[in-house]
């Protein structure tokens, strides 16, 4: 056994690391170099496609198409670098670590630590049930595994780097801090009633689980980066096309005066309309960010459309679904009121401020 321990590290030594980091360095290069020519080879796409059908610069049409031809190319890169750095980085984070950092925190600090990870950690809404219940049986308590579930969908790093990419980092940090906010909040209002009684009993029975892994060298780490690209982008690749679509849409033929006048400042209804608009609509951050971008475009105001995203990531119908395999649907409605009234009070407070 001791062999084993002393031979497996000299043996992984026989490979240079530095070989492993060339594939990387020459993707995040050419991306960068590709990026660069996005704009410029739209205006002549644009060039070429008004001289070939005599589409008006000035049209509608043109303006959606324009929109369309630039967004998708643009999300979709920026979404293929960063799916690459996110897989590489989760390596870091599995589900056994995550579960031993908040097993048997109390409330408060337990849901600062669980909204924490949930910006890194590779999970999503169709991970649920395996999270939620891996997480009560390793002693994480019950408003700490909802922070967390809050906030792994809604403020992932996936939506924190497109809006740095197409807003800027100030809405980045905004999206961050309110994101958090509701997660850890909707956390310890549902730990405060601890309605343990409305999980389905099964899952307290299921004995917890611990997988030890061995540390990981670069190009297993690169590995799984790459894996993450080929899956990730594949998949949310049809929502992206979906979103820039419906941004593309709104950009080219929705008055401004009347996306100001739905989703502006002005009408107190217009918060929670839009959260009740995004809940039904299933999309993820990459797919649902070409349409924020449109609404503000169009004069939404930026709490209100904020708090559309975050309905539309936190909030999903094949969720609640999912989550039906382990809650009772009482604890689903007390989970999505909770979230709801904190996105809503969240657009209200940001559109008082901005």
């Amino acid at each position: 056994m001791n062999t084993q321990v002393q031979t497996s590290p000299v043996t992984a030594a026989k490979v240079p690391a530095w070989r492993a980091w060339i594939l990387p360095v020459l993707y995040v290069v050419g991306w960068l170099v590709l990026y660069s020519q996005l704009e410029p080879a739209t205006d002549a796409f644009m060039r070429w496609l008004s001289a070939a059908t005599g589409l008006v610069a000035a049209s509608h049409l043109y303006g959606a198409v324009s929109f369309f031809v630039f967004e998708v190319p643009k999300v979709l890169m920026l979404l293929a670098l960063i799916v690459f750095l996110v897989g590489v980085i989760q390596t870091f984070f599995t589900p056994e670590k995550t579960r031993a950092i908040l097993a048997g925190k109390r409330q408060g600090v337990g849901n600062v630590l669980a909204a924490s990870p949930g910006i890194v950690t590779p999970f999503c809404s169709c991970s649920a049930v395996p999270l939620f219940i891996g997480f009560l049986t390793a002693g994480v308590p019950l408003g700490v595994t909802f922070s967390f579930l809050v906030s792994a969908p809604m403020v992932n790093e996936v939506a924190l780097a497109l809006l740095f990419g197409m807003f800027g980092w100030e809405i980045a940090a905004i999206y961050l801090g309110l994101g958090l906010a509701v997660a850890i909040v909707a956390g310890l209002v549902i730990g405060r009633m601890n309605p343990v009684n409305l999980v389905e009993p099964w899952v307290f029975d299921i004995p917890a689980v611990s997988n030890q892994e061995g540390p990981l060298g670069w190009d297993a780490r690169f590995a799984q980066g790459w894996k993450h690209v080929r899956e990730i982008v594949l998949k949310v690749a049809p929502y992206i096309i979906a979103g820039v679509g419906v941004g593309a849409w709104i950009h080219g033929y929705v008055p401004q005066d009347f996306m100001a006048h739905l989703m502006g400042k002005g009408n107190w209804w217009s918060v929670p309309l839009a959260v009740l608009i995004g809940v039904p609509m299933y999309s993820n951050a990459a797919g649902i960010i070409p349409v924020v971008q449109a609404l503000l475009g169009k004069g939404a105001a930026l709490g209100t459309t904020l708090a559309f995203m975050m309905a539309v990531t936190a909030l999903s119908f094949p969720e609640f679904m999912i989550l039906k395999k382990v809650m009772k649907p009482k604890l689903i409605a007390l989970f999505a009121g909770v979230v709801a009234v904190g996105i809503i009070v969240v657009g209200y407070v940001f559109n008082a401020v901005m």
